[in-house]
């Protein structure tokens, strides 16, 4: 996801700074989110500053180049609640306020994007090994009966940490044949779009 974000934002092409940089390999893409000589924890992919005589990389398929960075221009991290959400919301926001601090530590003021996928299916299946267990509404409750709870205490207790915050609702049951639909798709492209659109702007600024 974070790889495609990058890649959208050079394909619509509305910031000639990114634009151009990413042409020039002047900045690239670090998937394992580390800049030379900064100890942070991992994100989900940070676009910077190419670090001076370090060589890029090429990914077939991709037109943003790979490589060591000097600085976080745009950091992305990428959660995605299924089942159990209320169980684990806690450590998912404290992760999430944790990876923008560690995206602004050091050096620079980068752009901070949070997106995350929220499954709203009215039942879902997990697996260990062999055994199957299946959402009963009661002792494990349905995707949809926490699904609104977690995106408003995300959107209330990590959003504002983020410079974009991009919830994104779904629904997929895990079961064959493993379907997936966005619960808006309209909606859904919509909010990615204007997102993309205001990184843009803020890189092109320098905001």
């Amino acid at each position: 996801m974070a790889r495609d974000f990058y890649e959208d934002l050079f394909t619509i092409g509305r910031s000639k700074r990114l634009y151009d940089r990413i042409k020039r390999r002047a900045s690239v893409l670090n998937l394992q989110n580390t800049r030379v000589g900064v100890k942070a924890r991992r994100g989900d992919g940070s676009f910077g500053e190419l670090v001076p005589s370090a060589e890029s990389s090429n990914e077939d398929g991709y037109a943003v180049g790979r490589g060591p960075i000097a600085t976080i221009e745009i950091g992305v991290e990428v959660k995605i609640l299924f089942k159990a959400m209320i169980k684990q919301i806690d450590r998912v926001i404290n992760d999430l306020r944790k990876q923008a601090e560690h995206f602004r530590s050091k050096h620079g003021h980068p752009i901070c994007v949070a997106v995350v996928g929220v499954n709203y299916a009215d039942h879902c299946t997990s697996y260990e090994g062999v055994r199957s267990y299946v959402t009963d509404g009661k002792r494990y409750k349905h995707p949809i009966q926490e699904a609104a709870d977690a995106e408003s205490r995300l959107l209330r207790l990590a959003a504002p940490e983020f410079d974009e915050f991009l919830a994104l609702d779904f629904e997929a049951n895990n079961e064959p044949p493993f379907a997936f639909s966005w619960r808006d798709l309209n909606q859904t492209r919509l909010k990615y779009g204007a997102i993309l659109a205001r990184v843009s702007n803020r890189y092109e600024n320098g905001t």
